[in-house]
C-alpha cells in the first residue's frame, strides 16, 4: 500500500454521552445512532441531512480529477502493489462528518449497542444495505472483513485491532465485537470504521496478491472503466442502497468520476492549467505563489482558495532511521536538528507561507506547551531519570535562526554536540572510531523535496557531516522504506482529533520491525509504550489530552525528526464549473467538498470563454486516449468520493481507517 501523507487522520472512539443521545437497552449498555468521545454527537438520532451540504444539489457531470504515479492493484487493503484510489466504492460501518470528526455516525450500520464499561459493541446492520450485486450486507461479511484484514491484510490491521478478542454474527442483523479490556475508549469506534468487504467476492480469491479484477462494493460510485496505471472512470450508481441516508443527502453529486495518472507533476500540473482536469489541493508553497500563472486564471476561469481548518498538524519531519547506529546517540540527532535553516527556508523556498513545526500534535488541545501542568507531572515524574530532564524544565522548541542563510549560531551549537558525541574533525570531515560520518538521505524521485533537502545537506558539510541525496522511483522507494533500508527520509505522521490505537504504530516498540509499518523512526522505548498504552485506556477526554501533552513532551525531547513546517489550511485551485453549498463546515474538521455539484451555467460559461482564449500546448504525459472498458463491474466505495480524489487517489487516501495512519500528504 502506498505510504505517502496526507491527510489526516481519524481514529474515533466512545465515552459517557447525555442519556438525551441515547436509547437504554439495558442497566449495562445504552443504544446510540452515533459514538462519540465528544460532549454528544452534534446531530441528533432525526437530523435531515448535514449543515454544510445543499440537500437539494443537482445531480450530474464529470468530475476530472489527476494524480502523480501509476497503479497496478484495486486491493488497498494489502502492503503489497500500488493500489489505485477508488473513491465511493467501498464502505464501512459508520462514517465521518467534516464538521463532527469526534463521531461516526451509522453507515451500513442502523445503530450500535455499546457496553457502558466499552468491553464490547453490537452493530445492527441496516436490512437495506446492498452490495452492488444486488445481495444484502450481512453480519459474516463483517465477520469475514474483521478477521481477513487482521489475518492478512497490511500490518497496521494487527494493531489496531489488537484489543479485540472476537467477532460473532449474532443473527441475520446484528454483528458483535468484543474487547480484551473494559479500558479503551477508542475500540468502539474504531470498529465502526471497519471497511466491510464482500465475503462472497473474496472466497477463491488471494487477498495478499495485488489484482486489478474489477472489486465489489456497496457504495454510491462503481466501476466503470480503466486502464491499468493510467486512468480510472468511475460512475454514480442510481441504484444505490444508501443515497437517501441523512449522511448522505446533498452529496455525490458526480455522475462521473474520471482520474488520469501522470509520471511527472509539473506535466500535470501543465495539464490542470491546460483544463485537461477540474480540481486539485496544491501542497507546494512555491507552486501556489507562482505555478499557476496562466490566462485561465488571469480571466477567473481558475480560481484560487485557501481554506483554513481546524485539525491537528502532526509532525512534519526528516526522519531519522534509530535502526543505524549513526543516530542512536541524542546528542547527534539534536545536531542534525540545528543545521536545517527553517527561517532561510521559509522565507527563500516557501513565500513565508508555513509555520515551524514543533509538536506532534500541532493546532490542537493536545500540544505540549509551556512547562507540564500538575496532571501532567502525576505522568512524568515516575519517569524522571529514564526521560529527558529538559521534559520538567524547559518548554520545547525548534532553534531559531536569523534568516540570514547563515545560520552560524546553530551550526556552532551543532559542532560542539557532535564533538561531545565523539565526532572529531579532521580534515573537514567528521570522524569517529576511523569512520566517517556520511549517511544517505532517501527521496522519491520527483516528490519536489530536492530543493529543501540540497541546502539542509550543504549546511550539514559545514559540519564535516556529507549527506547523500538518494532519488529513487516509487516502487524502489516503497520497498525500501517498508523494509526500513534507509538513513533518513521525509516523513509524516498525522494525528486525528482523538489519538488512541495508531499511536502504537507510530511509536510501538513492537511496530518497528514490523515490515511495512509506520513506526519508521525505529523507536523501542518501554517508557513510550507504556505512555501509550495510558493514553489509549484513559477513562476521559480530559485525561486523555493529558497523556497526549505527556507524550508530545517526550517525542519532542527525544529529538526523533528534524521538524519541518506545516500549514493549518488546504490551498484548493479548480476551474470554476462548481456550485458550492452556501456554509462550510464549523468547526472545520473537513472543507466541504463531498457537497460540491457541476454548475451547468459555469461549465457553459468556461467553454465559451476557453473558445474565444489563446490555444495553450496540451501537457504531454502517459493519459490515456481511451480507456479500456472494465469486467462487468461489481461495486465501490468509500465515504464521499471528492475528499478522496483531490490528493491525487492512489492507495494514501481510499480507506477511510487508514488515514490516521498513512504518512500526510507532505509540505514542500
Amino acid at each position: 500500500m502506498s505510504k505517502m501523507i496526507a491527510a489526516f487522520v481519524l481514529m474515533l472512539a466512545l465515552w459517557a454521552q447525555p442519556l438525551s443521545s441515547f436509547e437504554a437497552v439495558a442497566q449495562d449498555s445504552y443504544k446510540t445512532h452515533a459514538v462519540t468521545v465528544n460532549d454528544a454527537p452534534k446531530y441528533p438520532a432525526d437530523f435531515k441531512h448535514l449543515d454544510y451540504v445543499n440537500p437539494d444539489a443537482p445531480k450530474g457531470g464529470t468530475l476530472r480529477t489527476a494524480a502523480v504515479g501509476s497503479f497496478d492493484s484495486f486491493n488497498p487493503y494489502i502492503v503489497r502493489g500500488d493500489a489505485a484510489g477508488l473513491g465511493g466504492l467501498f464502505e464501512t460501518l459508520t462514517t465521518r462528518i467534516d464538521d463532527d470528526t469526534l463521531t461516526n455516525y451509522g453507515l451500513i450500520a442502523q445503530s450500535m449497542e455499546v457496553a457502558k464499561d466499552n468491553s464490547w459493541i453490537i452493530f445492527t446492520l441496516r436490512k437495506e444495505a446492498r452490495w452492488q450485486d444486488g445481495k444484502a450486507i450481512t453480519p459474516e461479511d463483517v465477520v469475514f472483513s474483521f478477521n481477513i484484514l487482521k489475518e492478512k491484510g497490511a500490518p497496521l490491521y494487527r494493531f489496531y485491532y489488537a484489543n479485540v478478542e472476537k467477532a460473532e454474527a449474532l443473527d441475520t442483523a446484528r454483528v458483535k465485537f468484543t474487547f480484551a479490556t473494559k479500558n479503551n475508549r477508542e475500540l468502539p469506534g474504531i470498529m465502526g470504521e471497519l471497511p466491510v468487504l464482500p465475503r462472497h467476492y473474496w472466497e477463491g480469491r488471494n487477498f495478499e496478491e495485488p489484482s486489478l479484477d474489477p472489486p465489489l462494493g456497496s457504495g454510491p460510485y462503481k466501476l466503470k472503466s480503466f486502464e491499468a496505471g493510467r486512468s480510472i472512470t468511475m460512475e454514480r450508481d442510481p441504484n444505490y442502497w444508501g443515497k437517501d441516508l441523512p449522511v448522505n443527502i446533498g452529496t455525490n453529486n458526480f455522475d462521473i468520476l474520471r482520474t488520469d495518472y501522470y509520471r511527472d507533476p509539473t506535466v500535470l500540473l501543465e495539464a490542470f492549467k491546460a483544463g485537461a482536469f477540474d480540481i486539485r489541493a496544491e501542497n507546494s508553497a512555491k507552486t501556489w505563489a507562482t505555478g499557476y500563472d496562466s490566462p485561465a486564471l488571469k480571466d477567473g476561469r481558475i480560481k484560487k482558495i485557501l481554506i483554513h481548518d481546524d485539525n491537528p498538524d502532526g509532525m512534519q519531519g526528516f526522519a531519522m532511521n534509530l535502526r543505524r547506529p549513526l543516530f542512536q546517540d541524542p546528542k547527534v540527532r539534536q545536531a542534525m536538528i540545528l543545521a536545517f535553516d527553517f527561517e532561510w527556508s521559509n522565507k527563500t523556498l516557501f513565500y513565508g507561507q508555513y509555520t515551524r513545526s514543533r509538536s506532534y500534535f500541532g493546532n490542537s488541545e493536545m500540544e505540549a506547551k509551556g512547562l507540564p501542568s500538575p496532571e501532567e507531572l502525576k505522568i512524568l515524574e515516575p519517569l524522571r531519570g529514564r526521560i529527558p530532564d529538559e521534559v520538567f524544565t524547559t518548554e520545547y522548541n525548534p532553534p531559531v535562526s536569523d534568516g540570514s542563510g547563515s545560520n552560524t549560531d546553530n551550526l556552532a551549537k551543532a559542532a560542539i554536540l557532535l564533538e561531545e558525541a565523539g565526532w572529531k574533525l579532521e580534515n573537514g570531515r567528521r570522524m569517529k572510531d576511523g569512520k566517517p560520518f556520511e549517511f544517505e538521505f532517501l527521496m522519491q524521485a520527483g516528490d519536489g523535496f530536492d530543493r529543501i533537502v540540497q541546502p539542509y545537506v550543504k549546511s550539514l558539510q559545514r559540519l564535516g557531516v556529507k549527506g547523500d541525496l538518494r532519488p529513487v522511483d516509487t516502487a524502489q522507494y516503497q520497498k525500501r522504506t517498508d523494509d526500513y533500508d534507509f538513513d533518513m527520509i521525509v516523513s509524516g505522521f498525522g494525528q486525528s482529533p482523538s489519538p488512541g490505537n495508531e499511536q502504537r504504530e507510530f511509536w510501538g516498540s513492537a511496530s518497528a520491525d514490523s515490515p511495512g509499518g509506520r513506526n519508521e523512526i525505529g523507536i523501542k522505548d518501554p517508557v513510550i509504550d507504556q505512555l501509550i498504552e495510558d493514553l489509549i485506556a484513559a477513562p476521559s477526554r480530559h485525561d486523555l489530552i493529558t497523556y497526549c501533552r505527556a507524550l508530545d513532551r517526550i517525542l519532542q525531547w527525544r529529538y526523533y525528526v528534524v521538524p519541518n513546517f506545516h500549514m493549518s489550511a488546504t490551498r484548493l485551485a479548480y476551474w470554476d464549473k462548481f456550485g458550492r453549498p452556501d456554509k462550510l463546515p464549523d468547526p472545520a474538521y473537513g472543507i466541504g467538498l463531498s457537497g460540491w455539484w457541476i454548475d451547468p451555467a459555469k461549465e457553459k460559461a468556461i467553454a465559451a470563454k476557453t473558445a474565444q482564449a489563446p490555444a495553450v500546448p496540451a501537457a504531454t504525459n502517459a493519459v490515456p486516449t481511451e480507456p479500456a472498458a472494465a469486467a462487468p463491474a461489481p461495486a465501490d466505495r468509500g465515504g464521499s468520493p471528492l475528499k478522496y480524489v483531490l490528493y491525487g487517489g492512489g492507495a494514501l487516501i481510499v480507506l477511510l481507517i487508514v488515514a490516521a495512519v498513512l504518512r500526510r500528504k507532505k509540505a514542500k
